[in-house]
C-alpha cells in the first residue's frame, strides 16, 4: 500500500477536509451575521466550537499513528 492510501494518509486528508470546511463556514457565518442574523451566526459558531476541539484530538490521533507506523 502506498503512503498516499494509508490510514494515516487517509486520516489526515478527512483532518484537512475538516479544517477547510471549518474555514468555509466561518465565511458563511461572518457574511450571515453582517446580513443580521445573530441568532444563526450563534448556532453555526457553536457548531464550529466543536469542530475545533475535535480537529485537536484528531491532530494527536494522526500524530500517534504515524509514530507508531
Amino acid at each position: 500500500m502506498t503512503d498516499e492510501y494509508s490510514l494515516s494518509g487517509v486520516l489526515e486528508r478527512m483532518y484537512q477536509n475538516q479544517l477547510a470546511l471549518e474555514a468555509a463556514l466561518m465565511e458563511l457565518t461572518l457574511h450571515v451575521e453582517a446580513q443580521g442574523g445573530a441568532e444563526v451566526g450563534d448556532y453555526v459558531r457553536g457548531a464550529l466550537w466543536a469542530i475545533g476541539e475535535n480537529a485537536g484530538h484528531i491532530k494527536q490521533g494522526l500524530a500517534r499513528l504515524k509514530k507508531s507506523s
